[in-house]
């Protein structure tokens, strides 16, 4: 065989080698994750979840985010804690990307100078009685229940219950908990805030979407000072995007706090561990010299 007909077979032989390749490798992507395959970071392939008995979406489970949005929802750099002296790097904070859609939580003037306000005495405690409104100091500091949509992306595991007519969802921080309360036709039926909200669920197509109002004004979104009030408005939605994920996203709303609704998202995965459940985080008597020591009667010398 000549020399020049031995090159082009080779040649044929090579590129007919790389197009399969590349027939196999598009034929992975396209199958996904249910063929072992790993998707790209942010993308998931339209996936369908196992149904409850009414025929909706799975969502049961305990869940948990990793992001460091309980620190700042926006983008941030790691930074000491309040007493590096103290507490050296166990104080400090991760750096991390924003969680807000644009990248800023769009204030009002008046918005944006409380929260610097909120992040300046943010470990200057209040308390019932102190006759400071709105209390200060970052109600996590304090052992408060930490509100919504903050209870979703606290580095704390959340389960979720799921029944056709209530959705209970229960936090780690403080037993802290909330009622979903499906297809409910009113909102609170008292005239009343509460730390938790009110919050009432509907389907839609495959997505739980979670109305939630009846917030108070000592509610903060992260220990950066950002915050709502009692005129918020926020819209979840929770869809299941795989096996192990939730895509997480939350619109909040207040006029009092922001120049336009704005939106929050990220991933919640599933904690796979053997026996996975909740521990016991109550913090109460990790701050009752913080908040009351003041109070305590000083012995006489």
């Amino acid at each position: 065989m000549r020399k020049g007909s031995t090159a082009a077979i080779l040649v044929i032989a090579v590129a007919g080698a790389v197009a399969i390749m590349w027939a196999a490798s598009r034929l992975l992507e396209a199958q996904g994750p249910a063929s072992g395959q790993a998707a790209k970071p942010g993308q998931f392939p339209g996936y369908t979840a196992p149904r409850t008995a009414d025929g909706h979406p799975d969502l049961n489970g305990i869940w948990q985010s990793f992001t460091s949005a309980n620190w700042d929802l926006e983008a941030h750099s790691a930074a000491s804690g309040p007493h590096p002296e103290l507490m050296g790097a166990w104080g400090a904070q991760p750096g991390g990307q924003s969680i807000v859609e644009g990248g800023t939580i769009p204030y009002t003037p008046e918005g944006l100078a409380r929260k610097k306000t909120h992040f300046a005495t943010r470990t200057t405690v209040s308390v019932p009685g102190d006759e400071v409104d709105p209390p200060l100091g970052d109600p996590e500091l304090k052992c408060w229940m930490p509100g919504v949509p903050r209870m979703m992306y606290m580095p704390y595991p959340v389960q979720i219950v799921q029944t056709p007519t209530a959705i209970l969802m229960t936090h780690e921080f403080n037993g802290s908990s909330r009622i979903v309360r499906m297809n409910w036709p009113e909102e609170s039926p008292v005239d009343n805030t509460f730390f938790m909200g009110w919050s009432r669920g509907r389907w839609e197509g495959d997505t739980l979407v979670i109305d939630v109002t009846g917030l108070n004004d000592k509610n903060w979104l992260d220990r950066a000072g950002n915050f709502v009030t009692d005129t918020t408005h926020v819209v979840e939605r929770l869809t299941a995007a795989s096996p192990y994920h939730i895509a997480y996203e939350a619109t909040i709303e207040d006029p009092k706090a922001f120049a336009r609704p704005w939106k929050i998202s990220f991933p919640l995965y599933r904690r796979m561990e053997r026996d996975v459940q909740l521990m016991e985080f109550k913090c109460q008597p990790f701050v009752e010299e913080l908040l009351y020591g003041r109070f305590t009667k000083k012995p006489t010398t």
